[in-house]
């Protein structure tokens, strides 16, 4: 059942005013994918003219969790008490970013952490994108969730 749906079947936002406050947490993945032929150096930290990489999409990213309710339609604006990005190398040439969203509110943070690795893997393209097109961001996901209705963990 669709819960942005009123009853005269119409976009609107859900009301959480007989929601209980509760602590909520939620991890969101988004991996970044060099292609073979790009000359990076992987494992390392990657800096362009416009500046550090890494750095960069951490910034961008818990600025963008941060005003997640601006981008997204029916988001809730929620006072975020914690937002934490980490970018890691994974496999050859792929970029691993995660992001940890946390606040006590009636309403989850899923949103805000996949929103934030998002841009923080949009920064990594657009700083790295003079080095060629070939750039791909995939996997953009929900890891875990807590609080709320029901927890979530992704399956191993």
């Amino acid at each position: 059942m669709l819960t942005h749906i009123d009853p005269d079947n119409r976009p609107t936002m859900v009301d959480v005013s007989d929601k209980t406050v509760t602590q909520r947490t939620a991890t969101a993945r988004a991996t970044v994918i060099f292609p073979d032929d790009m000359m990076i150096a992987a494992g390392e930290e990657l800096r362009t003219n416009k500046g550090p990489v890494f750095d960069t999409a951490i910034i961008a990213g818990v600025m963008a969790a941060k005003r997640t309710h601006e981008l997204v339609p029916f988001c809730h604006p929620i006072a975020l008490e914690d937002c934490a990005l980490s970018i890691e190398w994974g496999a050859d040439k792929e970029v691993v970013i995660e992001c940890t969203t946390r606040a006590t509110h009636k309403t989850g943070v899923e949103m805000e952490a996949l929103t934030g690795a998002t841009v923080a893997a949009l920064t990594i393209y657009d700083m790295c994108k003079a080095l060629g097109h070939g750039i791909r961001i995939s996997e953009v996901k929900l890891v875990a969730k807590r609080g709320g209705r029901r927890d979530y963990q992704e399956p191993a």
